[in-house]
């Protein structure tokens, strides 16, 4: 290498004669000839010493002429091999693609805005809800398809209700609304009827406010939404080890600062940041509705005696002063509100427990000075004394006494 790049100089840049050359390196002028007329370095090659299994590769190739998926182990005893069965599995690994027809892998590709992937991600860790009760929330995640930008967010239940409020929550905090949503087969956005696509009337009504669409998977094909289904799998790997959680709030909390940390993160498939792409990802999407879809549990009801109304798994209490009256109760995944004629009449947190009564003191003392006034106070229970019969009244009830004492 060294007297090739010697020679090179030389000649080309000193202008020595090729005689020169030779009589100065101390090496015969067609060796200098060869160096000047080559363009690349010289390197050492060596001839191949050939391989054990160049002797039966007439039959390898017969073999995979008439079934080109053959095993490389079935091979092995159709020929009867007894060597290394790991130079045999090389060679049929070389020489299968000829007799197999081309199989590209089709690249997904997506535009700026165009969709968002969306699924339920379900911790396998408890979270605290509230009055000695623990649970496993879902975690609804999306992933915009063009710069990889993910946002995910706990919320109470799958039902409808929930999973649209959590919807809406992740796309306001975009800024804009992807112009398609990718979806499984889940029960509150839709299901496969009679080979056909069919989304549920809540998911018609949100997508329609938004003016976008919600494109199905087929079932049982969770490949169509990989993107969605990598960040599950980042999110266990990545997020939730070692974590401890005080409330679903907290959960969100601590996710809410892990993705901002994700999302500044290098994706290996883009070479870049999701960040990097998030403007023109956003620049494309469509821009939200002057008026928010209407999410979450919506309700109206005739306000019973007990002055209190049951939304999901719980019953919370209601200014006792309209029962009787019709009242709206509009619950999102923080609040419960009911109003009346406009008026609120009731304003809690919302209860991620189960079967659980809240109370505002406020409701309880009211309730207590209606019933004072109406001249309804209730009267203690105490305990008073039950006679026990005498099972003699029964025999002489029935006629048992006489046949008992003709017997005796």
């Amino acid at each position: 290498m060294e007297d090739w790049a010697e020679i090179r100089r030389l000649h080309r840049a000193e202008g020595v004669s090729i005689s020169a050359i030779a009589r100065r390196l101390g090496i015969a002028r067609n060796t200098v000839k060869r160096a000047l007329a080559s363009t690349a370095p010289p390197k050492y090659e060596r001839a191949a010493a050939g391989s054990i299994v160049d002797a039966v590769e007439p039959q390898i190739r017969a073999l995979l002429a008439g079934c080109p998926t053959m095993p490389a182990t079935v091979i092995a005893e159709r020929i009867g091999w007894s060597r290394s069965l790991t130079v045999l599995k090389d060679r049929v690994r070389e020489l299968r693609p000829v007799f197999l027809p081309p199989d590209p892998a089709q690249r997904t590709e997506y535009l700026p805005g165009e969709l968002a992937q969306c699924d339920l991600w379900f911790p396998p860790a408890d979270v605290p809800l509230g009055f000695g009760q623990t649970g496993r929330p879902p975690v609804l995640v999306m992933v915009c398809g063009y710069s990889r930008f993910m946002t995910a967010t706990m919320i109470p239940t799958r039902q409808s209700p929930d999973l649209l409020a959590g919807h809406w929550q992740l796309i306001a905090g975009l800024g804009a609304a992807p112009r398609a949503l990718v979806w499984d087969n889940e029960s509150a956005v839709g299901q496969w009827r009679a080979g056909q696509p069919q989304l549920t009337e809540a998911m018609n009504a949100f997508r329609g406010v938004l003016g976008i669409k919600v494109i199905q998977c087929r079932p049982r094909d969770p490949e169509a939404k990989g993107l969605v289904e990598r960040a599950n799998g980042y999110l266990e790997t990545s997020f939730l080890p070692g974590r401890d959680f005080a409330s679903p709030s907290d959960f969100n909390a601590q996710l809410g600062d892990w993705l901002m940390r994700a999302n500044q993160r290098q994706h290996r498939r883009l070479g870049c940041r999701p960040v990097d792409r998030w403007e023109a990802d956003r620049a494309a999407m469509v821009d939200l509705p002057p008026v928010a879809p209407v999410v979450g549990w919506r309700m109206s009801t005739r306000l019973a005696r007990d002055h209190y109304v049951r939304v999901d798994a719980n019953d919370y209490s209601v200014d006792p002063g309209v029962v009787g009256r019709r009242v709206d109760v509009a619950a999102d995944l923080d609040r419960v509100v009911v109003t009346c004629d406009g008026r609120p009449v009731a304003r809690h947190d919302r209860c991620w427990a189960a079967a659980q009564t809240i109370t505002d003191p406020a409701h309880h003392a009211a309730a207590a000075q209606l019933r004072d006034a109406r001249g309804l106070v209730a009267v203690p229970v105490t305990a008073t004394e039950v006679a026990h019969r005498d099972l003699a009244d029964y025999d002489r009830l029935f006629g048992l006494e006489e046949i008992m004492e003709g017997a005796a």
